[in-house]
């Protein structure tokens, strides 16, 4: 079977399938350097540049940097950029499956084996756009590395080397600095990359003029990124290859719900033109509200329900949307408990959160509860604690979902063993395995090994729990009636089973 490539696409005597849309693969400018080549840039950013060439709004190519030794530019380069993307999901209630072949990628460099290469980019007077995917820990101080390095380990050592080079090549031209766009799930993003950049400037000793221009003339904007792209359809790859009718080795897939909120100088959209697109693209000066809205309904969402709905019997998202009662329960506490903590329009988070549970729902995605459970302590943290916190302000009771659900986080950690790194649970037909730090394993396998069955053993077990500041960051008994409900529900759920135990609760 023929391979994906520019041949292909130009050869107007192969018939792409009339599902695919497909654009002629032209040369432009190179405007966009872009760290990271996974299968996230791809089936996001990579995705709204071709929209923006496409609808003539750009005119620019991506070049994609690979941040690591090892990657995928090659694979990259051996398609000349190009790949497939499949949107796959649900659309206001209908099943949709959006094909295109994305063509925005111009060619991938790997600074490790051609690293001049790479230094070549500064020069180039078309660039405006730095884009980086580099996980979590991408966006970290190295101290180790030099700037003679080739290259520096760390993505902020090799930004900060290819932007003195062009500070240089440009004799500070204050027109020739960057837009920085990072996509690392880090709070505040692009200020940790700027402060680490400025760090090294100043270690390495590159000059006050730099360090002038790289506050003067570039922008280094946060950014909160959401889109599920579930990457190379391994299982289906056989079936897909034949609709397609060529190979491809870079398939992408992912969900059709996409969210970029940018905060910066609302003039660089003119810049980057995405929302006249018609892209999910939100340009702020703020966006608190909108990590804010993120965290408490769609992760809260998941923290909310997963362990009750585990212990219930479900194990995957999709059978929790699919249940009556678990799907009442989340819809309980998203609408009637969480969108009221949260200061935004209520339409607009009664939008996103109509667009949470059609994302919930979709069939082409199996999300497992356990993967969700994860770190559940910290996660409840960050994700529940403080919409439980606010309501009581605002409400002056408590939420009630939100007490059942740590509850039913309680219920979840109840172990006593310690096997491999894990504290082993019980669900009636099989055990699970808890993963979270050791050392809340370790307490809480202690805790749940004084219980003799009593509602009143129960109840010192919830206390010991709510008590502990350095998971909750405050003791929990001080709130007020929260002791006594939270106990309340613990026994239920033991007493009576997960799913009765919500039953009552709903």
């Amino acid at each position: 079977m023929v391979k994906l490539s520019s041949e292909l696409l130009n050869d107007n005597s192969f018939h792409f399938d009339s599902s695919i849309r497909v654009t002629p693969k032209t040369k432009r400018p190179e405007k966009v350097l872009q760290f990271g080549e996974g299968n996230f840039l791809r089936g996001f950013v990579n995705w709204m540049f071709n929209k923006l060439n496409t609808d003539g709004l750009f005119n620019g190519e991506v070049v994609v940097v690979q941040p690591i030794e090892h990657g995928l530019v090659d694979m990259l380069n051996d398609q000349d950029g190009l790949y497939t993307l499949l949107l796959r999901g649900l659309k206001n209630g209908d099943v949709v499956v959006d094909k295109e072949i994305i063509s925005s990628v111009g060619r991938g460099i790997n600074p490790y084996r051609d690293f001049d290469e790479y230094l070549k980019c500064a020069e180039n007077a078309d660039l405006r756009v730095i884009i980086s995917n580099t996980t979590e820990a991408g966006i970290a101080y190295n101290p180790g590395e030099k700037y003679d390095d080739a290259p520096p380990a760390s993505f902020p050592g090799k930004l900060t080397v290819l932007l003195h080079k062009r500070f240089k090549a440009f004799n500070g031209d204050a027109s020739k600095g960057l837009i920085i766009v990072p996509c690392e799930l880090i709070d505040r993003n692009g200020d940790n990359l700027k402060k680490v950049v400025f760090r090294l400037a100043g270690e390495w000793n590159l000059g006050e003029d730099f360090i002038t221009w790289l506050e003067n003339s570039n922008y280094f904007l946060n950014t909160l990124v959401d889109r599920i792209v579930t990457g190379y359809p391994r299982d289906e790859i056989s079936k897909l290859t034949e609709e397609l009718g060529y190979t491809d080795n870079l398939l992408n897939t992912a969900e059709p719900f996409h969210l970029w909120v940018i905060e910066g100088d609302k003039k660089l959209e003119k810049e980057l033109p995405f929302t006249k697109a018609g892209l999910n693209v939100v340009w702020t000066s703020d966006m608190t509200p909108y990590r804010t809205r993120k965290v408490r309904i769609l992760n809260g969402a998941h923290t909310m329900t997963v362990l009750a709905a585990y212990l219930a019997g479900k194990d995957t998202v999709k059978e929790c949307m699919d249940d009556t009662l678990i799907n009442n329960y989340m819809k309980k506490g998203l609408f009637e408990e969480i969108i009221p903590t949260i200061d935004l329009p209520a339409k607009e988070l009664e939008d996103f959160s109509s667009a949470v549970f059609e994302r919930f729902a979709n069939p082409f995605i199996k999300h497992y509860l356990l993967s969700i459970a994860l770190n559940s302590v910290s996660k409840f943290k960050s994700r529940i604690l403080p919409s439980i916190k606010d309501y009581i302000e605002r409400k002056g009771r408590l939420p009630k979902v939100l007490t059942f659900s740590l509850a039913a986080l309680i219920a979840f950690y109840r172990g006593t063993e310690i096997r491999e790194t894990a504290l082993i649970g019980n669900r009636p037909g099989n055990e699970y395995k808890i993963s979270d730090d050791m050392s809340i394993l370790e307490a809480f396998g202690a805790l749940w090994s004084e219980f003799d069955g009593s509602k009143e053993s129960a109840g010192k077990l919830v206390k010991a729990v709510l008590a502990n500041t350095g998971w909750w960051g405050s003791d929990l008994n001080e709130l007020n009636g929260f002791t006594a409900a939270v106990t309340d529900n613990l026994y239920s759920i033991l007493t009576n089973g997960a799913a009765e135990a919500v039953r009552e609760l709903l």
